[in-house]
């Protein structure tokens, strides 16, 4: 299952991943996290201190490497210089599954320890000197987005994405690579003027869209969100002194975490596996190739010297079935 979780700045969004992360783990669940933010906090949010959060390999430092090994023997791609962020797998394409090793895992993830459990962790990385005036951030998350374009997932297997801020996430097709987003929503007039624009931009593409209200303090903060975001709004988490702790770097055992807020985590697994019944196969690919096209047209084919859109496999469906073969 591939999570999002996405709000405005502040909001708490990248805690909440970390916790929803930390609940998976404890339960033995097999997890990939992907740090796609501007600004990387989430290994710091995992228990990493600042030097192996530093030391995190960057994805987009890897891009060579993982559209090599993602473009396999398919015969539509002719190199990996003609692939993009939004390149589809087609026959003979590589697929990464959550549960397996592969060269792509081995350079740019790295294990996590959660009492006791393991995770797998990404990051896009940040900014550095040479992309300072001259790069934006989307630049890096493309790996990501390669990355998820060629993942196969199961049932009680799990990706969860902490997204960039805001409405940042539509200068991409990666908002739709998901089977469900959570967005992360103060109890402020801000706080939901972020959800209504995610709502309006996402609702032509069936985005599965979930409200997570957080810093909830009393009846009126819930009354407020139930009355901007209707059924949309999930669950609410309040203060957490588990919280406070950890982000002084010293967290108590993940057991000992407020029973209110792991009801919510609880809720919010929930509602992420009742969504495996719904999956579209083919809706979820008709949407790749649709990004494909447009930044192929947008800018793709005259970066590339490339007619991109042969890169297309029409006979190709992203689903389990197709893991073995690719």
């Amino acid at each position: 299952m591939k999570i999002a979780f996405v709000g405005k700045g502040g909001s708490g969004k990248t805690t909440l991943s970390s916790l929803f992360i930390r609940h998976l783990a404890a339960d033995g669940a097999p997890v990939v996290a992907v740090d796609a933010d501007i600004n990387q906090h989430l290994g710091a949010a995992l228990g990493l201190d600042e030097a192996e959060a530093a030391a995190l390999p960057a994805m987009g430092a890897h891009l060579p490497l993982i559209k090599d090994y993602l473009r396999g023997t398919n015969p539509r791609i002719t190199s990996a210089d003609t692939m993009i962020k939004t390149t589809p797998p087609g026959e003979g394409s590589r697929l990464l599954r959550v549960r397996e090793d592969n060269p792509v895992y081995d350079a740019c993830a790295r294990p996590v320890e959660l009492d006791g459990r393991a995770v797998r962790l990404m990051v896009t990385g940040t900014f550095t000197d040479a992309d300072l005036g001259v790069a934006c951030y989307h630049s890096k998350t493309g790996a990501v987005e390669l990355c998820l374009n060629h993942l196969v997932d199961g049932p009680g297997e799990y990706v969860v994405v902490d997204m960039t801020a805001g409405s940042d996430s539509f200068a991409s097709g990666m908002f739709t690579r998901f089977d469900i987003t959570f967005l992360v929503a103060e109890p402020t007039r801000k706080g939901v003027s972020v959800y209504r624009q995610y709502k309006e931009y996402a609702r032509d593409f069936d985005v599965t869209l979930r409200v997570v209200g957080n810093k909830v303090q009393g009846p009126d903060d819930l009354d407020f969100l139930r009355a901007e975001v209707g059924d949309d709004l999930l669950v609410t988490v309040g203060h957490s002194d588990w919280v406070r702790a950890m982000e002084k770097g010293r967290p108590p055992r993940f057991a000992l975490l407020e029973e209110p807020n792991r009801h919510a985590l609880r809720l919010l697994r929930t509602a992420v596996d009742a969504t495996y019944q719904r999956r579209d196969r083919e809706r979820y690919t008709r949407q790749m190739v649709h990004f494909h096209l447009k930044n192929a047209r947008s800018w793709g084919n005259e970066r590339t010297g490339a007619d991109l859109a042969a890169q297309i496999d029409p006979g190709f469906v992203l689903g389990e079935n197709v893991t073995a073969s690719a």
